[in-house]
């Protein structure tokens, strides 16, 4: 069964990512966690937790950079599961040293459970609106010290991404919500809700 699991995985990453793109269109994705979306994160999840049980990390090797790939992405989005968050940053650290994943991948999804968990994230690749209306970096821990540790993993500077990442946003029709706070409460139930928070 497990020759047969990169191309399942590059078809589940292809369906987030045409869903997202539809989604992204009609402006129906950026209005909280859209219910459609959610089900192909939660379906993609299923599946990812098959492929761990199976092989463990589905590494380049034996799945190509595109296998490995669709895997990082169904992990990344797979935001409902944290308990399948922090088993996949454990697979990924351990297939890193032996060539089999990718640091920055590691990079970005040990930062979103950082963040997903309440706490400060390492490399800045988090974002949020913030007070003033502008998409941000979620809170970052020794921010003196960002950009080498964004470097170590290459990662650009973070003035670079914060232009980037505002540009896109503006881009989609992703704009600031107009009550941030109720915005706020909402993400923090859904956190509590799914897990990641008690």
């Amino acid at each position: 069964m497990s020759e047969s699991w990169g191309p399942l995985l590059v078809a589940a990453a292809r369906r987030d990512l045409d869903t997202r793109t539809r989604l992204a269109a009609s402006g129906e994705l950026f209005n909280g966690y859209h219910p459609e979306m959610e089900a192909v994160h939660d379906e993609n999840a299923a599946l990812l937790t098959r492929v761990f049980d199976d092989i463990g990390w589905p590494g380049r090797r034996e799945h190509g950079d595109d296998g490995a790939g669709a895997a990082f992405l169904i992990l990344q989005h797979a935001i409902g599961h944290p308990d399948l968050q922090r088993r996949g940053l454990t697979l990924l650290l351990d297939a890193i040293p032996e060539g089999q994943a990718n640091p920055l991948d590691a990079a970005y999804l040990s930062d979103r459970i950082s963040i997903f968990e309440g706490g400060a994230q390492t490399f800045g690749t988090q974002f949020d609106w913030d007070a003033n209306g502008q998409l941000s970096p979620a809170t970052v821990r020794d921010p003196e010290t960002l950009d080498e540790r964004r470097a170590s993993v290459g990662l650009p500077p973070m003035a670079e991404t914060i232009a980037h990442m505002r540009a896109d946003a503006a881009a989609e029709g992703d704009t600031a919500p107009t009550d941030l706070a109720e915005r706020r409460a909402a993400y923090d139930a859904w956190a509590r809700k799914v897990g990641w928070r008690a």
